[in-house]
């Protein structure tokens, strides 16, 4: 299976390293039938990484420009990834990813859960006495209402705690506590949100060997009657289409036949 789309991209206008005309071409050659944008929106308590308020105007604009000068030649979709602790949105996109980068702790700071090993290994020994099932807990207690408070779309990177525990390294994936929590947290996003994405970003950017979420999560969401479209969670071009066809497998291993692609503003079936 290969993915004639790809709704998480990220420009030059936030974390990535790519114009969006580069990306664009990049989709053109790739012979896809679209492309979709889906910079940070903004989010006072990190602007670090996402489109600045201004930036959000010039990013909104130039992707409207892009879509009517490729117009014959592929559809390209004006997306915004939402944050939990984002602005709301005041435009009318085409789609929103709802995602959750932080950990918001008792003393009111903002806590990046995809930082680096060494901010989640100090947030957890500070926050949650070095006890990393209670950080799990405490994160998908909070991504619980990512889809209430976003109005997205599409799910982002449901289980991006684990961007750093490859092997184990934090905690145990299999451990009830941790699957539990995961669990509980996915069956209440689904009855708001039945979409979830599979984003194979990290596997490039991190050095996973699987992309999110968790087969034993994709097996639920399937249970659940929910859906997934595949991403890469692009940052440069060259992870555009990266692992497509990896993820394809693992949604087909989960249960799932098909997987969603946009078109003209509604989200279709295509066979995996």
């Amino acid at each position: 299976m290969t993915s004639p789309s790809n709704l998480h991209t990220h420009t030059v206008y936030c974390d990535g390293k790519n114009t969006a005309e580069e990306l664009i071409r990049r989709a053109i050659e790739l012979g896809w039938e679209s492309i979709g944008f889906s910079g940070h929106a903004y989010t006072a308590c990190d602007p670090t990484y996402c489109m600045s308020r201004e930036d959000t105007v010039l990013y909104r604009q130039e992707i409207l420009a892009l879509r009517e000068k490729y117009r014959e030649i592929i559809r390209v979709y004006l997306g915004i990834e939402q944050d939990l602790f984002s602005d709301a949105p005041n435009f009318p996109y085409d789609y929103r990813i709802g995602s959750t980068h932080y950990l918001l702790c008792s003393d009111g700071a903002y806590v990046p859960v995809d930082d680096s090993p060494e901010v989640t290994a100090e947030a957890v020994d500070r926050y949650f006495g070095g006890d990393y099932y209670r950080y799990a807990q405490a994160y998908y207690r909070q991504i619980a209402d990512v889809a209430k408070v976003t109005g997205c779309d599409i799910v982002g990177h449901f289980d991006l705690i684990t961007k750093f525990n490859e092997g184990g390294r934090f905690f145990d994936e299999t451990d009830a506590r941790y699957r539990t929590a995961a669990i509980e947290a996915l069956g209440q996003v689904v009855q708001t949100c039945r979409l979830f994405e599979i984003n194979t970003g990290a596997m490039l950017r991190a050095g996973r060997s699987v992309p999110y979420p968790a087969a034993f999560l994709l097996r639920e969401l399937c249970r659940l009657g929910g859906s997934v479209i595949i991403t890469s969670d692009c940052h440069q071009v060259k992870g555009l289409d990266w692992a497509f066809a990896q993820a394809a497998e693992l949604a087909k291993d989960a249960g799932f036949r098909y997987c969603k692609i946009l078109r003209d503003g509604v989200f279709a079936d295509t066979m995996l």
